[in-house]
């Protein structure tokens, strides 16, 4: 699975909600406060076309909104098209989009109330037919047991007209947080053939779409309320260097996730807004923990101790970013700050690697993409910091269907990305259980999965922190994930632009209150 389920999406998703949209102020670079810009204008206005920039492959595009969608451009298309059950909020990690929920005392059978007034753009009423042959839909797909994990097709089905049922195979008191993703609703039976043109519940309506360019217009029946703009239009960029001289030559108005490099490049422009989202995205190194050179958790964990965190944060991102402790979920309000910050420690790991019989006489492969904006970079200086401590890294740089098809889930050292970084639940369920469909180190630990299921299993929100935390400790002390940081989401707007998503991760997509003071 690609970009978008990482961004997410954003996308990432993240993108998804640790911190507002804040500017960089007089932190890194020192740049204006967008926040600020966006609202020194006068009340919000209708009308306008937002031309908005996002990276992607014209080799990789994609319409099926349940496919594995390996560029952010496909993904925004297909989140202003589509709405999900729920969404990122400002103050839960999820809140209802397409459909409100209630669960059983039990916490595994969940009912979810369509939203009144929700049609289709072709004006026919969203039925709970419509939702349960969705899911149903993206369940079936290759990457759909991570996607709704614990719920099988069997698990999905209509009460009434209106109403959803998800039973889940055991208690989840977060199950709501499985329907953000990409449980986007399309018209029952739907032929594939037909899914690239098949009307949405979202915001804005399909004009055109051509090679992963699309333009638009908004929806005036949208059930979530009135959308100010006229029209999106989305373009395709292959690079972030591409979109920000775009961006800087007027020629489109929002660069979205430009990344760090281009802020440097912007902060001199006054014209310009840098917007700024931290605990946006992760970029782990994974270690394969099943088996291979990083089986042993001694050799995980001095790998772990060779990385110089604040030089990464500094060179990698620029300043754009803050220091991570290997545990992902960092934008959580459960997340377990009392944890100590692992530092860099070089003798402590040359004596783990000798105490685990680690060979240093090897030269190990890590293999990383371009897909974001400073991932192959972070992988030269991981690279470049552990040879201190004797391992001797050769980095091989793969194209992202080659990633995609036969490195990810597979390969002993790899880097990864997640732009949904506010839920430590999300990251225990789809990439940690011992049976996690995106279980990316192949991380099998009977004490993790207990606190995870005991966790969900209890309704008390004080009891269920206290079980997350121990789930976190666990996952300091021994996962396969090596997070050295976390990125801020970097977007450059045009001074028109006002009201952007505040939320980091894939809460960014949601355009719908965004207009132009021009």
């Amino acid at each position: 699975m690609g970009v978008t389920r990482r961004q997410l999406l954003w996308v990432g998703a993240g993108v998804g909600a640790a911190g507002a949209l804040a500017a960089c102020g007089s932190g890194a670079g020192g740049s204006r406060d967008a926040a600020s810009a966006g609202s020194a204008s006068s009340r919000p206005r209708a009308g306008g076309t937002l031309k908005v920039g996002a990276l992607g492959k014209a080799s990789a595009v994609t319409r099926d909104p349940h496919g594995t969608q390996a560029n952010e451009s496909d993904y925004l298309i297909i989140s202003l098209l589509y709405d999900t059950l729920a969404v990122p909020g400002s103050t839960a990690n999820t809140v209802p989009r397409l459909a409100s929920w209630k669960p059983s005392e039990d916490l595994k059978t969940w009912r979810f109330t369509i939203a009144d007034g929700a049609t289709f753009h072709d004006g026919t009423p969203v039925t709970a037919a419509d939702v349960v042959w969705s899911l149903q839909r993206l369940r079936n797909t290759p990457a759909g047991k991570s996607r709704l994990p614990g719920i099988q097709p069997e698990g999905i089905s209509a009460e009434d007209a209106k109403t959803v049922v998800l039973v889940s195979d055991y208690p989840n008191a977060d199950l709501p947080l499985l329907t953000r993703l990409t449980t986007f609703v399309l018209k029952k039976d739907t032929k594939d053939d037909a899914i690239a043109g098949a009307p949405g519940t979202g915001p804005f309506k399909l004009d055109w779409y051509r090679d992963g360019n699309a333009r638009l217009v908004r929806n005036d029946n949208w059930y979530g309320g009135k959308v100010l703009l006229d029209a999106v239009e989305v373009r395709l960029f292959e690079s972030p260097q591409a979109m920000a001289n775009a961006l800087l030559a007027g020629q489109i108005d929002l660069a979205s996730n430009v990344g760090a490099v281009a802020a440097r490049t912007a902060e001199a422009r006054k014209d310009v807004q840098i917007l700024r989202r931290p605990n946006d995205m992760a970029m782990p190194v994974v270690m394969r923990t099943a088996d291979g050179p990083f089986a042993d958790a001694r050799v995980r964990e001095a790998l772990k101790l060779a990385v110089d965190r604040d030089a990464m944060v500094k060179q990698v991102l620029s300043g754009y970013g803050s220091v991570a402790n290997d545990v992902l979920g960092t934008g959580d309000p459960a997340f377990a700050k009392d944890i100590p910050q692992r530092g860099r420690d070089l003798a402590k790991a040359r004596q783990l690697l000798s105490d685990a019989g680690f060979d240093t006489s090897r030269t190990y492969d890590l293999i990383t993409t371009e897909d974001v904006s400073g991932l192959a970079e972070s992988a030269t200086l991981f690279a470049t910091q552990v040879r201190e401590a004797g391992v001797k890294i050769n980095v091989v740089k793969q194209d992202s269907k080659t990633f995609w098809d036969a490195t990810w889930l597979k390969a002993p050292l790899y880097t990864t990305y997640w732009g949904t970084n506010d839920s430590v639940v999300f990251f225990a369920s789809k990439t940690m259980l011992s049976d996690a469909g995106q279980n990316e180190s192949a991380f099998k630990d009977p004490a993790f999965d207990e606190a995870y299921r005991t966790a969900m299993g209890t309704a008390d929100a004080a009891a269920r922190d206290k079980l997350l935390h121990r789930l976190q400790e666990i996952e300091f002390a021994r996962s396969g994930y090596l997070l050295w940081g976390m990125a801020d989401g970097i977007d450059l707007a045009g001074a028109a632009v006002r009201d952007l998503p505040r939320l980091p991760g894939y809460g960014r997509v949601q355009l719908e209150k965004t207009w132009l003071a021009r």
